[in-house]
């Protein structure tokens, strides 16, 4: 009973630090962006995003520990795709991070970010409004594509650009990563569309309500 509750108070204040901190990266790029244009974001967010999504790999440890009921492949999938972007193409080519590429990248990322751990700390106190149920399995139609395309926007500037400054293999690396992208979006992607059939619709929020008449009537 102790452990239950220390878990939950865990992830409440893990989901809930997270959105605070993705939040604050969305309101950054989009003040910036509207009022100084792509070239001046990085200034004001590239390094709290890094570190922001480089404390993602927790989420690695969630789901290898059973603290979340969370697919680990998938799960690294997107992690993995992430770090790659902001330590190994952000990090040592900062002046690509001037693209608008930069900007859709990380505001489809903080978007999303912004919806989920905002679902997971209020799916732990029992407590999920219909609109943030609806958003959690539906932003991403939209999101989704909006993040890979400009991840890969991202990975194909450094490819063309300084990536053979870096290492000579380098390259080759990051053309192994873009074809990586076929498979994995289309993994991603259909994890998502799987979800979304699950949970709305007929899925998981109508059958609690369901559920809840059901006792009511008992």
């Amino acid at each position: 009973m102790a452990g239950s509750a220390l878990r939950k108070g865990y992830l409440v204040l893990y989901n809930a630090a997270s959105a605070v901190a993705w939040a604050t990266i969305l309101g950054r790029v989009a003040s910036v962006y509207f009022a100084k244009g792509a070239p001046f974001v990085p200034l004001v967010v590239d390094d709290f995003a890094r570190v922001t999504q480089t404390f993602a790999v927790m989420e690695i440890f969630h789901a290898l520990t059973g603290i979340v009921p969370a697919p680990i492949f998938t799960t690294v999938m997107q992690v993995a795709s992430r770090l790659m972007l902001v330590w190994g193409i952000s990090y040592p080519f900062p002046h690509l991070n001037s693209s608008a590429w930069y900007t859709s990248m990380l505001t489809a990322w903080s978007t999303t970010e912004v919806i989920r751990y905002s679902y997971f700390a209020l799916k732990q106190v029992e407590f999920i409004p219909y609109w943030l149920h609806w958003l959690r399995y539906s932003a991403f139609l939209v999101l989704y594509p909006m993040g890979i395309s400009s991840e890969v926007a991202m990975i194909f500037k450094a490819l063309v650009g300084p990536a053979d400054q870096l290492a000579t293999w380098y390259p080759y690396a990051l053309v192994a990563v873009l074809l990586s992208y076929i498979p994995g979006s289309v993994v991603l992607y259909s994890h998502m569309l799987s979800q979304r059939r699950k949970q709305v619709g007929g899925g998981g929020a109508v059958k609690e309500k369901k559920e809840k008449k059901e006792k009511k009537r008992q």
